[in-house]
């Protein structure tokens, strides 16, 4: 079988909101970032000749929300695919077109600006069916909300615990340069922060966000004409859970740890405790760490909380770039997760940089209280 490299990624730094730059602008900008590491160009004669996207039309305010980009895609005259999903199934795409043989390098970019829009929960109210989730006026953090309580009552998460998620989180994001919400902060001060839905306080939940970020794949054939020190893409899985809240047990975990068996299978991972060195994960919500990790299997089912205190998180070097609650936004978060953890395999992630990291994972989510996982397996 085909092996797909990264070869290379570029990240716009995010913050709660870039007035100064339309998306277009923070495009251009990554894009000229990765073309100074690798010289690729969209030249007819070996330049890139596919690109894959990931946007989203609401948070874009704007009907086919690409269209409005394809400048700064290369996309002139060549195959652009939009993927209207969370950003990294628009890298299971790219993958997929080299793995088909159908190109041998393909441009990944994706982007949002949550600033944009009068309130996130208004964006994604719209997620929900128009007869009775919007009319109940449903959203992710309310419906997250539901989940939290639901799993603090299966697994003892504590609100210490959760501010231990919070307060390591910032830790990190500090020595990230493209990292939002960079303050320190004490357990006092996320315990007693002000309640944003119940149980969820307004520091368990990210930050408004606005970024960009890109990569570029090749095939094993061409990626030395890019880099001489590529990460393997060695497994790829997704699953979506039933649509309806009610059809659902929201503390199972169900779509990711099918997403994430299937990530493992490909990438011939026979035990994520002792193959896995580095996790970067989407927590929205600081109740959602330790509950994605009990999904990807690194701790046992309703053993997250638990795991904390334990240190689980330092022992797997969980989410060293501050993670989704330093601030990314949120269609563009399993990208900054996957180039992390590009970064981290390639030794170059600077301060944060991690000893020893020779296979890691990047995981994201989307649609109400992790409704849709992926799940991507990375190696040296």
């Amino acid at each position: 079988m085909k092996r797909v490299a990264v070869c290379a990624v570029a990240q716009y730094k995010c913050d709660s909101n870039i007035w100064q730059k339309r998306f277009q602008g923070m495009l251009l900008d990554v894009l000229e970032d990765i073309q100074k590491q690798t010289g690729m160009h969209f030249s007819e004669e070996g330049g890139v000749r596919s690109i894959v996207s990931a946007s989203d039309d609401v948070f874009d305010a704007r009907t086919i929300s690409d269209n409005g980009m394809t400048d700064v895609l290369g996309a002139h005259y060549r195959e652009e695919e939009k993927m209207a999903q969370e950003s990294l199934n628009a890298l299971g795409y790219a993958m997929s077109i080299i793995l088909s043989g159908h190109e041998d390098v393909v441009y990944v970019a994706g982007h949002c600006k949550e600033s944009q829009g009068e309130s996130r929960n208004v964006c994604t109210n719209l997620s929900y069916d128009p007869f009775y989730g919007r009319a109940m006026g449903l959203d992710y953090t309310n419906v997250a909300a539901l989940q939290a309580r639901a799993y603090m009552e299966k697994s003892g998460l504590t609100e210490e615990q959760m501010a231990k998620v919070v307060v390591r989180a910032r830790q990190w994001a500090e020595k990230n340069p493209y990292a939002n919400a960079t303050e320190q902060v004490e357990l006092g001060d996320v315990m007693y922060s002000p309640m944003l839905c119940d149980p969820i306080r307004t520091m368990h939940a990210y930050p408004v966000s606005d970024g960009a970020v890109v990569m570029l794949l090749a095939s094993e054939e061409r990626a030395h004409e890019f880099t001489d020190n590529p990460v393997w893409l060695t497994g790829f899985g997704s699953c979506m859970d039933s649509y309806f809240l009610g059809d659902r047990d929201l503390a199972s975990n169900f779509a990711l740890k099918n997403a994430a068996e299937r990530a493992y299978k490909m990438a011939g991972v026979k035990d994520a405790k002792k193959e896995i060195d580095l996790v970067e994960v989407m927590d929205c919500y600081a109740y959602q760490q330790p509950m994605w990790l009990e999904g990807l299997g690194l701790c046992g089912d309703g053993e997250g909380a638990k795991f904390i205190d334990e240190e689980g998180p330092a022992k797997y070097n969980v989410n060293l770039s501050g993670g989704m609650l330093a601030g990314n936004p949120i269609m563009t978060s399993g990208l900054y997760r996957m180039a992390e953890a590009v970064l981290q395999l390639k030794g170059d992630a600077g301060e944060r940089q991690a000893a020893d990291v020779n296979r890691a994972i990047a995981q994201s989510t989307t649609g109400g209280a992790g409704q849709f996982h992926t799940v991507v397996v990375l190696e040296k």
